[in-house]
């Protein structure tokens, strides 16, 4: 039983070690975006840094590793029929995709905050939620003009969202939005603070 379990585990941080902005960036820019702006590697630095034309793609890339580390878990399953997969065994692949993520493997350990992989682990496991705090993230962003917020605000608001999609069917996948809800305003507590402090940069400034 290990096996697959073991492997699905190393797929799915592999896949989250992709560093797609950092690759991009010195690929394409000879830029490595971590050592510019906010010094973080993910879709927003990289707009910030690169434009959107880089930023896009980075957006898709890593949204897509979460989602695809969802999706590889069935399938490494069934290539051992004689083990039955565990309950809790997406989520583990959700886990270690966001901790390839912010600690890749391939990019010295120093990655992104994880939003846009937790978007693909949740169109992967829980999309109608995911859709709705997609939602909400876009009203922020538009409303506010900060990503930080328009980030915090749609992953705080998930688990009320998913409390009503899979309660009481699952209560697993509910913990994890709780976990997420917990875990991205911990890694976004230097922008917490600029934002009460009126020092946080806008991604969209109102004319």
């Amino acid at each position: 039983m290990w096996i697959p379990i073991l492997i699905v585990v190393l797929t799915a941080y592999l896949l989250g070690s992709i560093p797609s902005s950092v690759w991009i960036g010195k690929i394409f820019y000879g830029i490595d975006v971590r050592e510019h702006g906010s010094g973080n590697a993910g879709t927003t630095n990289t707009i910030r840094i690169l434009g959107y034309k880089a930023g896009i793609p980075v957006f898709i890339i890593d949204a897509l590793k979460g989602w695809l580390a969802v999706f590889l878990t069935k399938i490494i399953f069934a290539y051992f029929p004689s083990v039955e997969m565990p309950e809790y065994m997406s989520l583990v692949a959700a886990v270690a995709v966001v901790i390839g993520h912010i600690f890749p493997v391939f990019a010295g350990f120093r990655g992104g905050k994880g939003v846009a992989t937790l978007l693909g682990v949740g169109f992967g496991l829980i999309p109608i939620p995911a859709l709705i705090a997609l939602g909400i993230f876009m009203i922020v962003l538009f409303g506010f003009g900060y990503v930080s917020l328009a980030s915090i605000t749609a992953t705080v608001t998930l688990p009320i969202v998913t409390y009503f999609f899979v309660m009481p069917d699952n209560i697993l996948l509910l913990l994890l939005t709780i976990a997420v809800a917990i875990f991205v305003p911990i890694t976004h507590r230097q922008n917490i603070k600029r934002l009460l402090n009126g020092t946080e940069n806008k991604f969209l400034k109102k004319k």
